[in-house]
Formats: C-alpha cells, sequence, structure tokens
C-alpha cells in the first residue's frame, strides 16, 4: 500500500510549490490527497500556467475545502502527514487558534492532534509581532514552520532550482529520498560546473 501524504494550497503567492510537489510525488510511492482553497484556485490561475482542475487532476485524491466531512476530517484516517503549501497567515491563524472553518485547517488540526508530521510553508513577509507570535503557537503544538526561503550554497541557476531545495527540505523531513539539491559538503559537478554569483559594488 503506498504511504498517504495530505498537500494543502492555499491563496499565499507560491502555489507553484505546491504544484511542483505533487508531480514529484507523483513518481513516488506516495497517495496524495489535496485540498486547494478558493484563493489558491485563483492563485493557481494568477502564477502558472495551470487551470485549478488541472493542478487537482495531479492528485490521486482531491477534496472540496468546505467538505468537513471528507475523510481527512477524521483521525481515524490514517496518513504520513500533511503539508500546507503555501500557507497564508489566514491558514496559520485558522491552525494556530484551532479555528476548524474549512477542511482545510481541519485536516492540519487532525494531523497534530494524531502527533504527524505537519508542515507550514508560510509565505508572507515581513512578519510582525502577530504573524510570529501564530507560528510560535503553531510550533509548540508540533507544527513544522519551513518557509520558502531560498539557498545559495548550491549555486541554483534557475528558479526551478531554488523550488527545488525548499521541496527537498520538505522531503527531509518526511524521510523521503531525493536528489533535488546539492548537500552542503557534498563533492560534484556543480562545484565545478556553475558560476559564483557576483556582487558588483
Amino acid at each position: 500500500m503506498s504511504k498517504r501524504i495530505v498537500i494543502g494550497i492555499s491563496g499565499a503567492s507560491g502555489v507553484v510549490y505546491g504544484v511542483k510537489m505533487l508531480r514529484l510525488l507523483q513518481e513516488m510511492d506516495y497517495e496524495t490527497h489535496l485540498i486547494i482553497s478558493e484563493a489558491g484556485k485563483l492563485n493557481i490561475e494568477i502564477e502558472t500556467d495551470y487551470k485549478a482542475d488541472e493542478v487537482a487532476a495531479l492528485a490521486d485524491y482531491n477534496y472540496d475545502h468546505k467538505d468537513i466531512a471528507a475523510s481527512l476530517a477524521s483521525g481515524s484516517f490514517l496518513t504520513e502527514g500533511m503539508v500546507v503549501v503555501p500557507c497564508t497567515i489566514k491558514t496559520l491563524s485558522g491552525i494556530a487558534n484551532s479555528y476548524t472553518e474549512n477542511l482545510l485547517v481541519r485536516a492540519a488540526d487532525v494531523t497534530l492532534k494524531e502527533k504527524r508530521k505537519l508542515v507550514l510553508v508560510v509565505r508572507e513577509t515581513p512578519l510582525h509581532k502577530g504573524h510570529l507570535k501564530l507560528m510560535t503557537m503553531a510550533a509548540d503544538m508540533g507544527a513544522h514552520i519551513l518557509p520558502p526561503v531560498p539557498s545559495f550554497y548550491h549555486l541554483p541557476e534557475s528558479i526551478d532550482d531554488i523550488i527545488d531545495q525548499t521541496i527537498g527540505k520538505i522531503f527531509d523531513y518526511f524521510g523521503i529520498a531525493h536528489e533535488l539539491f546539492k548537500r552542503w559538503g557534498d563533492k560534484g559537478r556543480h562545484r565545478v560546473t556553475r558560476k559564483k554569483l557576483t556582487i558588483k559594488q
């Protein structure tokens, strides 16, 4: 039986992270269960070449975010955990305050109460104290806060390289084997073929 993972796409900028993750998991032994918020659907069509229903088709199962009676709303539905990618501040607030007004937040709440892995790819900047407080609250309950902050030691050459590095960090947390980015200290062709960034004075 394939391992189940729940993916929530909310309305923050950066829906491409969720789309790319779904595409990568199609090639792995994972059964994907997808919830897209209404704002997430809108952002998919603003920020990508996909239609919302095309993204839904990338998952094995997808759910109406208003359907709080869906299987994902119950802790008896076994999963490896959940990723909200990207995660809006509104969604973060719902999770941090256990305000389960929709299936996306309810599924995240179930993930926490069942002590499963929950990754929140919070996409907002700059952050005021209220945002930071919500992250602390969610982290205190067991969520893993993973903003899509790029690193440059692996010398990315494209936007895809930057996206892959964040998804690789998510996969690391779930124990999913991948080769999405070159790790610090790894030797390989990238060290000799990629040009370093030059900062002009």
